[in-house]
């Protein structure tokens, strides 16, 4: 069996470009409409907004590599690394702290040329906090890099690497052929192409001992909102999360060929999800603005914990609901004094009791 790299034109990569015609006029439409509903909100709301979606992107993309994190250490790591709020609550997961210093420096460089230096750096960032890896460098060593599954004794192999000693060879002309594929915002099938083809290139040579995944999307990413001239609004990495398996499928089927038709056509539909998706993360945070300023002057200081607590969670539902023995942790109150708040809310129609007895909880009434 022979790889990608293995064949005699590698890094010449075939396709039909045919194939995403459909896609290109839906996208300009959910990314036109996406962007005039952001630019009509104040400031403040804008913020939050590409706060949900690099919570979101940095959730994901870690869930991807079998890594979960608390969306408080990312949500804390993420304003750390913004600047954007005084009092952060401890960080208990270091290396959440490294996903956040990633997306963020990527983020704010997207109109930066690419460069190996750049990919080093951001290697080092979401290295923080792992003692075993060696930051910001390409791997070494003879072993060859491959990319398994399954149990031990029944791995599969998906795919092997360029040697070590390849690899830097490999990342300079990847860089050259990522700066000499240009792009313009008008021009959303170059912008497809060069995205699909710009992760696929980077993660059939694995220049990382760790973090290939996660940088290959932040690529991705940064080729999306460099071709746009703006950062993106969405989450590519929750869209793949939701089918993981087909990801890697396609990565597989594609990284036996350079005739890259297939992977296009699937990274392409990924984009376009992500771009869909990302509707309902805005709709969301401009109602949570809203169903605060409707409601806050009515709330004493408890309620207002509990309720921002349950609007941390995002798009997705408190899970669970709201029930009286979360609102004692939260609050710190008495299981009276809770279950007098809880009541309070429901009386003032700000929550929705569902289930009855020891079942009770509560949802916010959107």
């Amino acid at each position: 069996m022979h790889y990608n790299w293995q064949l005699p034109d590698w890094a010449n990569f075939t396709y039909d470009d045919t194939v995403i015609d459909p896609l290109i006029t839906e996208f300009a439409l959910e990314t036109g409409e996406l962007k005039g509903l952001l630019a009509a909100q104040p400031a403040d709301i804008q913020q939050d907004t590409i706060l949900q979606f690099m919570i979101t992107e940095a959730l994901k993309t870690s869930e991807i590599e079998g890594e979960f994190f608390s969306r408080q250490d990312i949500m804390s790591s993420l304003k750390k690394q913004l600047g954007i709020a005084d009092n952060i609550n401890y960080i208990k997961d270091k290396k959440s702290q490294g996903i956040a210093a990633l997306l963020v420096n990527a983020r704010k460089s997207f109109q930066d040329k690419l460069t190996e230096l750049a990919l080093k750096s951001w290697h080092h960032d979401l290295m923080k906090g792992n003692a075993y890896i060696n930051a910001g460098v390409y791997r070494t060593g003879k072993e060859p890099m491959q990319i398994i599954s399954g149990a031990f004794g029944k791995e599969v192999g998906h795919f092997e690497a360029p040697p070590s000693n390849e690899v830097a060879g490999e990342m300079k002309k990847f860089v050259k052929w990522y700066n000499n594929f240009e792009t313009s915002g008008n021009d959303i099938r170059n912008i497809f192409i060069k995205t699909s083809i710009s992760h696929l290139y980077f993660e059939s040579i694995h220049p990382f001992e760790d973090g290939n995944g996660r940088i290959g999307r932040a690529v991705a990413e940064k080729c999306l909102s460099q071709s746009l001239g703006r950062p993106v609004l969405m989450s590519l990495s929750s869209t793949i999360e939701k089918d993981r398996k087909k990801y890697y499928n396609a990565l597989k089927y594609a990284q036996r060929t350079l005739d890259v038709t297939e992977w296009i056509l699937y990274f392409s539909k990924v984009i376009l999800e992500s771009q869909k998706n990302a509707k309902h993360v805005v709709l969301f945070t401009i109602g949570k603005a809203k169903f605060l300023d409707t409601h806050k002057h009515q709330l004493n200081e408890r309620q207002l914990k509990a309720i921002m607590k349950m609007f941390d969670v995002g798009i997705a539902k408190f899970e669970g609901g709201m029930t009286s023995q979360k609102y004692v942790s939260i609050t710190k109150a008495s299981r009276a004094t809770a279950t007098r708040d809880l009541q309070d809310l429901v009386y003032k129609h700000i929550l929705i009791q569902k289930g009855e007895g020891r079942s009770v909880r509560y949802d916010l009434n959107m």
